[in-house]
């Protein structure tokens, strides 16, 4: 597996790169950006894998987010894919639709035509991401996985899905119960087909019902984000964690939208929660 450098910029003591490379899961090319902290050049050091939202690219958490100095006080690296499959040959929505198709990756195995040859998102976060970045980049195989809205949805459900691979998950006004919400429901049925038992291994309600193993999640939510009652719904999968004593902290927070100052405003809190299961 080849990798190309595309930029790089030196920051609080590490770098922030970006790389292109042939993804054999997606079959096509992908970028994503890595931070690596100071103390990489001296041992390999935990990652955290952070999944975008709709709309986004690797770009969006590493220049608006602010964590890279709490990272390099940590000694974390950060690594931010794309959120979809990107070139001329893949498939977007007819209509443009910003939710799904590019950009819109949905972290899933789409299964129908003409997605499925591209929209492999879970397996190329699960394994060939990390299969990757452990042979380029002085890392441990030491992870963690955080994620925004439609990356949030990602994160809850990799990280429930493989709880042997990561020790602890997080994430921002995440689409907790897609397959009761528009957003979930029409990529979905898009990408897997209209037959909802496809759906519940994407849904994170459903995969925290069936859950034996217990990864430490937190979630942080603004009560002033126009999307929370529509589109997140986080309330059923609080409800869910609270029935089974799963170790879930949900902390609704007063007057933050959806956006990226909401993120930054609590993302520190959110790499030294990973750190304590490091």
């Amino acid at each position: 597996m080849t990798i190309e450098n595309i930029s790089c910029n030196k920051s609080f003591g590490g770098w922030h790169k970006q790389y292109k490379h042939q993804s054999r899961v997606l079959d096509c090319e992908m970028r994503f950006a890595i931070y690596l902290p100071p103390q990489a050049a001296e041992k390999p050091v935990p990652v955290l894998y952070w999944l975008s939202g709709l709309t986004c690219t690797d770009e969006n958490f590493m220049q608006k987010a602010g964590a890279q100095r709490m990272a390099a006080e940590l000694g974390m690296a950060i690594v931010a894919p794309d959120t979809s499959p990107r070139g001329d040959g893949v498939p977007d929505d007819a209509d443009k639709a910003y939710d799904l198709g590019l950009g819109a990756g949905f972290y899933l195995n789409a299964t129908r035509a003409p997605w499925n040859r591209h929209y492999h998102m879970f397996d190329y976060v699960v394994d060939e991401l990390p299969a990757l970045i452990e042979a380029h980049f002085p890392v441990t195989g030491q992870r963690a996985i955080s994620g925004h809205s439609m990356g949030g949805h990602g994160a809850l459900v990799i990280g429930l899905s493989h709880p042997h691979r990561y020790s602890s998950i997080s994430a921002f006004s995440p689409i907790a119960n897609p397959m009761a919400c528009p957003w979930g429901e029409k990529a979905f049925a898009a990408y897997l087909g209209e037959n909802r038992e496809h759906w519940r291994q994407y849904d994170a309600c459903e995969l925290l019902k069936l859950a034996v193993s217990e990864v430490p999640i937190l979630i942080d939510q603004g009560d002033a984000d126009t999307f929370l009652e529509q589109q997140l719904r986080p309330q059923q999968l609080v409800e869910i964690a609270g029935h089974k004593g799963y170790p879930l902290d949900f902390r609704l927070q007063p007057g933050y939208d959806h956006s990226y100052y909401f993120i930054a405003s609590f993302i520190e809190q959110h790499l030294t929660f990973h750190s304590l299961y490091f």
